[in-house]
């Protein structure tokens, strides 16, 4: 990139956060996190026993992944699961970040006392290695030499390797920001040195390349490295991790994500507005901003998560994700949470904010269990289905890392500053102590089940500033007020959303706000007949029954994140019909309940009437209705009849699946061990699938009632010859045929006699020509 310069001087200040020295008057900017604290509330609470759970862990397990790479004794066993499977060492990455994180929102000695701890085993290790390295990454010396020649074939095996890294490189960067460690910013420069003579010897085309495999946001910390160190070749760095292939679409504005790993995407796009901070290259800003729009406004649903089996659906076709038991991804929502953030605080729009609430409260919030604090992979809107919860010891997929970050940071932006003005953007209790300007504010309240929230001047100094108060789009306009010791302020000032009281505030001013919530009802974003139902901006959603939900908490399987009870049919879903009025206006507050609610009015089924609607970050242990079905009377059998027809097209074969694998998915194919050789994926219309000139396998899940292999695969594929495998049997060999365009046809084969434990499902081309297109594999009984 050409004219690159520093927006301003960047340096540290003692509590670790990033800070424009110079300053920019109009810019706004975040309070540090040591500077807010959670009072009672939801939010509290959970941050209590997200604390709990992370003290269940033992560092030294965590630690094991990267002694055992440095050539070092561990001192403990490593943890199972994900942490020995491949992706060794992610967890304890994130785990620094969460770390830090609690240290510095809750001033938690314990915390501080293990990051030391695990930063020093780090800087062992790293001293060990002689070249800067750090990881976790099994054969990761070997296989990092291998790349650094242009080898890739050592790479291909592994499991997203500098995703993997990427989570150690956040990890040390937190714990240096956010607690003030110098240790941690030494590995992690060192680190970068690491990775900066890694790649040094790589042609842009095998760069680029390698980039299609999920690498995390390593643009965004590599950014951080020259913000940190203020050295130009991180930046330059940082920019050759930039995904041409995402980057150059959303420049031009083109939305080109469907069919894509959602959560590989959302970490690149926030590098991208990261490298756009530090280099005012609005063309990187343009493309994050971009994204974010696309994304919130045709591909996110009402709780403000994202995708199906961890992938973009398109967004003119949400049924995949209502038939699904893998709805959205948290991780996503940790990511796109993140990049609100980053884009609020850059262009102060509303908007982000909105969002940001949003997502908060209803997939944040709602994916930590509130007692045993289990972390939730995937969120199902599946009518009448389940979520399942992490458990200490056993599970550590992404979505536990993530999750032990997600509610330490809660105090991160309920309150920022421009100049010595102060925005309150969330209405969660907590206190504001804005020292270098002798400001302390105690914001309290019983939001959402009381619409107002309270805020006392603790401290001021007879100063004048202006307190901005966000006016969300979810309050009754007219009735919105603002309140000073009682008295109604009538000449308000607003600026981008907020209501603004400019005044000399004095200790003990009392500032009353009325948020008088509305009820809303949205449609899924491809405008089927699915709707979700809000108050203010509370997901209500209500519970059904708790009947066969096995792996409700988790074992330590490779599968135990997914919830693998059966999926109850659409046509026993309650079902909703409309009388040509808004349905959120049939939305009936429960007597005596300040959040829950009825819609039995509007309900078809008797025994569905009396089902109450709550807040879905209450729904826990149960099945749920999240998205209704709804119709109107004259088309009440033509809606069943859809519903059938989606049953049909997804649900038949669930019952007679044992094992089942999507080829060209990224999460499955790792789930599944995959191997391959000269082996090429895609998507046609919108099924992924997988081929090869040479051959490609999977190993699935065996029990002695399996019979049959069924496979899909595009009969149109012409100059396909190949054979299918069953432990090193050929159970069929394909041969293509004219057939008609993109045609998947799907066969059954019988099991070889004989097998017991995993089978390894391998497809071979032959006679010089490839495999067809493969789009499922199963083991049926």
């Amino acid at each position: 990139m050409s004219n690159l310069f520093l927006k301003a001087f960047i340096t540290l200040v003692a509590t670790g956060s990033f800070k424009l020295a110079l300053g920019q008057p109009n810019k706004m900017q975040m309070f540090r996190l040591n500077q807010v604290q959670l009072l009672q509330s939801p939010f509290l609470s959970a941050e209590q026993t997200d604390l709990e759970y992370m003290l269940k862990l033992e560092p030294d397990r965590l630690l094991a992944p990267f002694l055992r790479e440095a050539g070092l004794a561990p001192k403990a066993q490593s943890y199972g699961n994900w942490e020995n499977t491949g992706l060794d060492g992610h967890t304890g990455g994130h785990y620094l970040t969460a770390l830090a994180q609690m240290y510095a929102a809750t001033g938690s000695a314990e915390c501080k006392k293990r990051m030391d701890y695990m930063l020093g085993e780090l800087a062992r290790c790293q001293l060990n290695n002689r070249n800067g390295y750090v990881g976790g990454i099994p054969g990761g010396m070997y296989m990092w030499a291998q790349m650094k020649a242009g080898d890739f074939s050592e790479f291909n095996k592994k499991w997203v390797p500098w995703y993997n890294l990427h989570k150690l490189f956040a990890g040390l960067r937190d714990c240096y920001l956010l607690a003030g460690n110098r240790q941690a910013k030494a590995i992690f420069l060192h680190l970068a040195d690491w990775a900066n003579e890694e790649i040094s010897g790589l042609a842009e085309k095998q760069m680029q390349n390698m980039l299609n495999t999920e690498h995390g946001g390593m643009d965004e910390v590599l950014a951080d490295a020259y913000a940190l160190s203020g050295n130009h070749k991180y930046l330059v760095l940082a920019e050759k991790f930039c995904h041409k292939q995402v980057l150059d679409a959303l420049k031009l504005h083109e939305d080109k994500l469907t069919g894509l790993h959602a959560n590989t995407q959302i970490p690149k796009v926030i590098g991208f507005e990261r490298i756009a901070e530090l280099t005012n290259d609005t063309s990187y800003s343009s493309a994050a901003s971009f994204f974010w729009r696309t994304v919130v406004n045709n591909r996110t649903i009402s709780l403000g998560g994202n995708s199906v089996k961890e992938h973009f659906n398109p967004s003119d076709d949400f049924s995949s994700m209502i038939e699904s038991e893998q709805g959205p991804e948290t991780c996503n929502s940790n990511n796109m949470l993140k990049l609100s953030k980053m884009l609020f605080v850059d262009e102060g729009k509303p908007e982000y904010m909105h969002f940001y609430e949003r997502l908060l409260y209803n997939h944040i919030l709602s994916s930590q269990h509130s007692v045993t604090g289990g972390f939730v992979y995937f969120t199902p809107i599946h009518p009448q289905h389940y979520r399942v919860y992490s458990s200490v010891d056993e599970s550590f997929w992404c979505c536990v890392g993530t999750g032990m970050e997600n509610h330490g940071k809660y105090g991160e932006l309920i309150y920022t500053h421009k100049n010595d003005n102060i925005y309150v953007n969330l209405f969660i209790p907590s206190s504001l102590n804005w020292k270098e300007n002798g400001i302390k504010l105690i914001q309290q309240n019983k939001f959402p089940d009381e619409e107002q929230t309270n805020i006392k001047i603790e401290a001021a100094g007879s100063k004048r500033f202006t307190l901005f108060v966000r006016k969300p789009v979810w309050v009754k306009s007219a009735a919105f007020a603002i309140r000073i010791n009682g008295k109604e302020i009538n000449n308000l000032t607003y600026s981008g959303g907020c209501a603004g009281v400019n005044r000399i505030w004095h200790k003990g001013d009392k500032v009353t706000i009325t948020l008088p919530m509305t009820n809303s009802a949205e449609y899924l974003p491809d405008h089927s007949g699915w709707v979700s139902f809000l108050h203010g901006p509370i997901v209500l959603a209500a519970p059904t029954d708790t009947t066969n939900m096995p792996g409700l908490f988790a074992s330590g399987s490779r599968w135990g994140h997914i919830a693998s009870g059966p999926l109850y049919a659409l046509t026993r879903s309650p079902l909703l019909i409309e009388n040509g009025t808004d349905p959120a206006a049939e939305l009936k507050k429960v007597a005596g309940k300040e959040m829950e609610f009825k819609i039995g009015d509007i309900t078809e089924q008797p025994q569905f009437k009396n089902l109450k609607l709550i807040p879905f970050y209450k729904v826990h242990d149960t099945r749920y209705m999240l998205y209704w079905p709804i119709t109107t009377q004259d088309n009440i059998q033509k809606k069943e009849a859809e519903l059938a027809a989606l049953d049909e097209t997804y649900l038949k074969l669930a019952p007679l699946t044992i094992d089942q694998v999507s080829p060209g998915e990224q999460q499955p194919e790792n789930d599944h061990h995959l191997l391959f050789d000269i082996s090429q994926t895609g998507l046609t219309r919108n099924i992924h699938w997988r081929s090869a000139t040479g051959k490609f396998s999977y190993q699935m899940r065996y029990n002695p009632a399996a019979k049959f292999l069924r496979i899909a695969y595009n009969a149109s594929d012409k100059n396909c010859s190949f054979d299918i495998l069953v432990n090193k049997i050929k159970v069929a060999h394909i041969v293509s045929e004219e057939s008609q365009e993109n045609t998947f046809t799907n066969k059954e084969y019988p099991l070889p006699a004989g097998q017991v434990g995993p089978l390894y499902v391998e497809f071979v081309a032959t006679d010089g020509m490839k495999t067809a297109a493969v789009s499922d594999i199963r083991i049926m009984r």
